[in-house]
């Protein structure tokens, strides 16, 4: 008889835990209007993710920990974009002033007074931005990660997370793709490498906790 994936895994040696810390920070990728509206190419039918995220934001604010939002912005051409903005042509969506009903943060998700936005031109929100040295300023030592896409820049994000030495906590219900089958399968491969792939309700008592 074959083995299963999980038998497979767990001979490898994957899926040991990370322990979150007691100094987090909630990183909210990407959740613009692009993946909500649905005459945009980008359209990934992540409604109920975008719920769940306002439920983690808010309870973020309540604890009192740093909230860092990103998005994505390319001067016009996107040449700033390099291979990336060639590769995936719907991210014309987010040239400067091109569709700003696209580009404008989700109902609910947007940012308030004192919490960072940092915009990105590639899939990490940790690549070629000021994110790391943000966070390790502030002395967080866990990063809650949210938003959108799973497959794309949630999970090259939460990849550099632990490369720069945070532990990755990405919330399930939180983060979207436009397939299951995607979604599914880099929740598995982060879990089993690089993060800690957590249900809402536990990362909502995380948070109690530290109050």
């Amino acid at each position: 008889m074959s083995e299963s994936l999980a038998e497979n895994y767990a001979r490898g040696g994957f899926n040991r835990s990370l322990a979150p810390g007691r100094k987090p920070a909630l990183l909210i990728i990407d959740f613009v209007k692009a993946y909500l509206e649905k005459s945009s190419p980008l359209y990934a039918g992540v409604e109920q993710a975008r719920t769940d995220c306002e439920t983690l934001l808010r309870a973020a604010r309540q604890s009192g920990i740093p909230v860092v939002h990103t998005n994505v912005v390319y001067q016009k051409g996107g040449r700033d974009g390099g291979v990336f903005f060639r590769k995936v042509p719907a991210l014309a969506c987010f040239e400067l002033g091109a569709h700003p009903e696209l580009a404008a943060f989700a109902d609910g998700l947007e940012p308030v007074a004192g919490e960072t936005v940092i915009s990105k031109q590639y899939a990490s929100a940790f690549f070629a931005t000021s994110l790391a040295s943000t966070l390790t300023a502030l002395g967080v030592d866990t990063v809650l990660i949210a938003g959108l896409s799973t497959s794309g820049c949630v999970r090259a994000s939460a990849v550099d997370c632990c490369q720069h030495g945070f532990v990755p906590v990405v919330v399930r219900e939180a983060v979207g793709d436009r397939a299951p089958g995607p979604h599914e399968a880099n929740l598995f491969d982060l879990q089993a490498k690089y993060a800690e792939v957590k249900p809402l309700a536990e990362v909502l008592e995380y948070l109690r906790e530290r109050n």
